[in-house]
């Protein structure tokens, strides 16, 4: 007959207690080092600011919203954390002194009067040439936007300018001489259709040979300095209309070119015409009527060339992104 097995011993293993009585004489000793112990003040402030702007969710490392109520009291702060933010951000843009915030208006004022004043000599010289139908204007602060259809530069999936894409950009090479110290800008974009071709892999790259062409055909027809014609690929991802419908995609596909104003474009110095002959920055435009001929009558000494003028504070202000005009 088998003999029964004994039940083990109630309750914990006896090295359970020696286990413990051994974690406690290490608590003790560490208390007792602690209590021994100098603290360094500077080095514990760096070290609790080190946890907080690690784990903070504020910017700088904040911890609390308004007067010192901690962020973990509880998730329903949340709801006023949009507020203060944004209080924070106001608070930050108000330290501009009055004599500052006048200058800064007055800076920005002068930027989009001088856009103004370029765009409306554009109008009159695409009037001129009679392609006022085939370009759009528009301007703000810091340039003068040129809009032309795709359709009429470009077949579709091409990046080569049509034959009857010539006279167009012929003409308008004319008009941006006037503005050879200025910056210009040649800017390609497309619908968001995607395309099937072997030679461009996509809208983007499409757009940017587009401009390219564009860029380039004025370097090679033009007197304007190559070094301040530049030229980008938007692809289809600043739409000026609903790619929804074939109208907004057809507005979609278009060539831009931007002249910036001289607050914009880094020139300097005293504007001459071809004679030597120093051009006010304020001539006016020629009013006379275009002949049949638009080529002999179109006199570029006569539009007003904008150079840079003092950029006075802040300096930072010479690049400022301007605000779209509605024109």
């Amino acid at each position: 007959m088998a003999r029964r097995k004994e039940d083990p011993p109630k309750g914990s293993p006896a090295w359970m207690n020696t286990f413990a009585d051994l974690m406690n004489l290490l608590l003790c000793f560490f208390v007792m080092l602690f209590s021994m112990s100098s603290v360094n003040e500077e080095k514990f402030e760096k070290v609790i600011a080190s946890f907080q702007s690690t784990f903070s969710i504020l910017p700088g490392g904040g911890a609390s919203i308004g007067e010192g109520e901690l962020i973990s009291s509880g998730i329903s702060q949340l709801e006023n954390f949009d507020s203060y933010y944004n209080q924070q951000l106001s608070s930050q843009s108000d330290g501009q002194t009055e004599e500052e915030k006048d200058i800064t208006e007055a800076y920005e004022q002068q930027e989009l009067e001088e856009s103004e004043d370029m765009a409306q000599q554009l109008e009159n010289a695409l009037s001129q040439y009679g392609i006022q139908d085939d370009v759009e204007v528009d301007f703000n602060a810091e340039y003068v936007t040129l809009n032309m259809n795709g359709a009429l530069l470009f077949d579709s999936a091409s990046a080569e300018l049509r034959d009857e894409a010539y006279p167009l950009v012929n003409k308008l090479g004319k008009i941006l001489v006037t503005y050879d110290n200025n910056i210009i800008e040649v800017e390609g974009h497309t619908d968001n259709v995607p395309i099937h071709s072997s030679k461009y892999e996509d809208n983007n790259v499409l757009s940017m040979y587009r401009a390219l062409a564009v860029a380039n055909y004025l370097r090679d027809t033009t007197t304007l300095d190559p070094a301040y014609i530049k030229s980008s690929g938007r692809g289809e991802y600043v739409p000026i209309a609903d790619n929804a419908t074939p109208e907004g995609r057809a507005r979609n596909r278009r060539v831009e070119i931007k002249i910036y104003n001289s607050y914009n474009s880094n020139v300097s110095g005293t504007s001459t015409d071809d004679t030597g002959t120093e051009t006010p920055a304020d001539a006016a435009l020629s009013t006379e009527t275009v002949t049949d001929t638009p080529e002999a009558a179109w006199n570029p000494s006569l539009l007003p060339r904008y150079r840079e003028k003092s950029c006075r504070n802040p300096p930072s202000r010479c690049r400022r992104n301007g605000s779209a005009s509605s024109r």
